[in-house]
């Protein structure tokens, strides 16, 4: 028996790393405007909740509103023009998405990056393997509300209590159990397991053959199957 019907997937630090190419667009938006870059890490950090508290974060304290928002501007058409670059699916994503398929399971993609980036990402990469993709968009709240889930639920047919949300974030722990899921937390990302511990992680992944193992019931006990009462 398949422990869940339905996975609902994370995009940054789950499926793909995207994060240089999230760094160089920050910083090509700071150099337009002679501000000072961020590191690698420090774009690490600033990730999770969407491009605009990236931006926010990446610029430097006090900088005025209408700086600050033609920054925004200038990442969103250079990213747009540059996701692909360097981003690419983590090893052995490919191969859970196409064994979660070959399963039956239903999946969907949710993410606070802007809608427009968020399809086209997960076409370039993924195809047809994920049929439901969203992202963040005009008069939807963003992770760790629970609206992208809830949609992606609805425009998959599928149940809530047929389904779990797989991520690598606190956001993404916040956000599964603002949506009744279960969550399951991978440690390949954005976030280490030490991390993730701390923020409230029930189950830590380590790997994406690890989780399709779990997934397809191959490790199909009860003491595996994340439980939303435990969160």
């Amino acid at each position: 028996m398949i422990p869940y019907s339905t996975v609902i997937f994370d995009l940054d630090g789950t499926l793909l790393d995207t994060l240089q190419d999230l760094a160089d667009s920050t910083n090509y938006a700071l150099a337009l405007h002679k501000l000072p870059a961020r590191s690698l890490d420090e774009v690490r950090r600033f990730v999770g909740n969407g491009v605009g508290l990236l931006i926010h974060r990446a610029v430097p304290e006090g900088t005025p509103e209408e700086l600050e928002a033609r920054c925004l501007a200038d990442f969103r058409a250079h990213y747009l023009l540059n996701m692909e670059n360097r981003t690419a699916p983590y090893a052995g994503v490919l191969e859970l998405l196409d064994g979660l398929n070959q399963a039956g399971i239903k999946l969907a993609v949710v993410s606070n990056k802007f809608d427009g980036a968020v399809k086209g990402l997960c076409q370039t990469y993924f195809g047809d393997r994920v049929k439901v993709a969203i992202g963040e968009s005009q008069g939807v709240a963003r992770k760790p509300a629970p609206d992208t889930v809830l949609r992606a639920l609805k425009e998959l047919g599928a149940q809530p209590e047929e389904a779990v949300y797989v991520g690598d974030s606190e956001v993404d722990i916040q956000t599964a159990r603002n949506s009744g899921l279960p969550c399951l937390s991978v440690s390949w990302g954005f976030r280490d397991a030490e991390f993730l511990t701390e923020q409230g992680a029930q189950q830590i992944i380590s790997t994406p053959a690890e989780l399709l193992a779990l997934l397809t019931g191959e490790q199909n006990d009860e003491s595996s199957r994340p439980h939303q009462g435990d969160l």
